[in-house]
């Protein structure tokens, strides 16, 4: 299984007629508007493609699975993604 490369992005991009340095620079603006709305919590939708959420998670209790011993998990944001239903439909076939 292979993954797709911000490289392999870029050469996509420069695929429909830009510079590789041209296309550099698209894939590096869209992904620092994404970083910017992720620092200020806000949510990122990409019609037909999915919606990307930053959700916080309270403090909770866990348990350390080496030692078996309580320990508190601290509260912090993580990021989900919910594919649409363009994305789930077209990886569905």
């Amino acid at each position: 299984m292979s993954a797709l490369t911000k490289n392999d992005l870029i050469n996509a991009v420069a695929g429909h007629g830009l510079s590789k340095r041209q296309s550099a620079a698209v894939v590096e603006s869209v992904f620092d508007t994404i970083f910017r709305c992720f620092e200020r919590s806000e949510d990122v939708k990409i019609v037909g493609f999915g919606h990307f959420r930053i959700r916080k998670k309270a403090s909770r209790r866990g348990r350390n699975p080496q030692t078996g011993d309580s320990i508190e998990i601290t509260a912090r944001k993580v990021l989900t993604f919910k594919p649409s239903k363009g994305l789930k439909l077209r990886l569905s076939q």
